[in-house]
């Protein structure tokens, strides 16, 4: 799909590794190019022609993003530089200031770093107790395994929806509902799943959402942080300096801004919010639900043939993602994705800044190839085909 959209697929490679970032589409070099010829100046800070423009692109960028996972309002969108700012902003702006010794967080031993580690600083700093919900055999989450390690303790519930290597996705709506039912915040790390499918921030119960665009097609450097307005007014900033402060003395006294502006401090990354724009409409003429439809397809199709393979072993199976992680006998993972870029194929190897989820798996170290709309049947072929040499081991050593 689209494949003459993206100028690196000009070049002979086959790219797997969108779990780690996307490719970009043309648009995106285009708008990033326009703003830095044409009308390059900061945002919401001049009263001249070409500053209102960035303010009303800037501000259109939101307006996309609010519309894309159906927020109540715009200014409960937050930008900022990646999810992992985005869950530092949640965690440190608001839950370091709402929770008490001995507040239960619940997360899993699945999650990406930026949706653990946090937490493990606030269990340290104020002393709140971080638990884990029972993962399934295929290493996913039941509501049924949540309520296992629910008290009355328990505050938040922190997950992705999509996870980074297993690439299950998780039951979102119900646990939303039943988390408001028992008046319980739910953070949700949407990074793995944005870019795959159609989220609904007020159908699912997400107080907060935190996600990348660069792992939807967009530019490094630009990150969304969604919450609730309730939730955003009660929100601290973590960092202080212009475009969030309404005034202040030399006696120290100050007003900041209202959402999103207090929590939006410093010249943001323009040129990037500007891009963003042009490739969240690029992907609303594609259509996330075409996209989610494609990928499946592949994916079910990449596995059919690696399950072809004797040495092969999968770890997510029977996950619902565009992702596929996986080992071949006796092949150390980096070894094995050194030796496919030989062949310019690009996956990733390692944990993947997933840690802990060795203590899940068993394994450390796997191979991940993760998929998009641009990938192909072909290409899976060509990986099927390196993977079938009969001396893989012979060329790796």
């Amino acid at each position: 799909m689209n494949r003459d959209d993206f100028y690196l697929l000009k070049q002979d490679v086959i790219y797997l590794d969108n779990g780690a970032t996307t490719l970009k589409p043309k648009v995106l070099s285009e708008a990033t190019s326009k703003y830095y010829n044409e009308y390059s100046a900061n945002a919401h800070r001049g009263d001249y022609d070409m500053s209102l423009k960035v303010d009303m692109e800037y501000e259109a960028t939101r307006k996309l993003v609010k519309n894309l996972i159906n927020a109540d309002k715009e200014e409960e969108i937050v930008f900022t530089n990646n999810t992992t700012d985005s869950l530092n902003k949640i965690v440190f702006g608001y839950y370091k200031n709402q929770l008490q010794k001995d507040d239960e967080v619940i997360i899993t031993l699945t999650e990406h770093a930026s949706n653990i580690l946090p937490w493990f600083e606030l269990q340290d700093l104020i002393g709140i107790k971080v638990k884990y919900i029972p993962l399934t055999e295929d290493y996913k989450v039941t509501l049924n395994n949540l309520k296992k390690v629910i008290t009355d303790k328990t505050k938040v519930v922190s997950i992705a929806l999509v996870t980074n290597v297993i690439g299950d996705i998780r039951p979102i709506k119900e646990i939303g509902k039943f988390l408001k039912e028992k008046n319980i915040d739910l953070v949700v790390d949407g990074a793995q799943a944005i870019p795959h499918m159609k989220i609904d921030v007020q159908d699912l119960n997400i107080d907060f959402l935190a996600f990348s665009a660069h792992k939807m097609y967009g530019p490094t450097g630009v990150g969304i942080l969604y919450g609730t307005s309730e939730k955003l007014n009660m929100t601290k900033p973590i960092i202080f300096g212009g475009g969030m402060n309404a005034t202040f003395q030399s006696d120290g006294f100050r007003i900041y801004n209202d959402i999103p502006s207090i929590l939006e401090a410093g010249t943001p990354n323009i040129a990037g919010v500007l891009g963003f724009k042009a490739v969240l409409e690029y992907l609303n003429t594609i259509g996330i639900d075409n996209i989610q439809k494609y990928e499946s397809d592949l994916k079910d199709y990449a596995l059919k043939r690696l399950k072809e393979l004797d040495n092969i072993i999968i770890y997510n199976e029977n996950s619902e993602g565009p992702i596929i992680t996986f080992n071949y006998k006796d092949i150390f993972a980096q070894d094995l994705a050194i030796y496919l870029n030989k062949y310019h194929i690009c996956v990733r190897a390692g944990n993947h800044c997933a840690k802990i989820v060795k203590e899940a798996i068993n394994i450390k170290n796997t191979v991940r190839i993760s998929l998009s709309f641009y990938n192909t049947k072909e290409e899976i072929d060509k990986l099927v085909e390196v993977l079938s040499n009969n001396k893989i081991k012979e060329e790796i050593i």
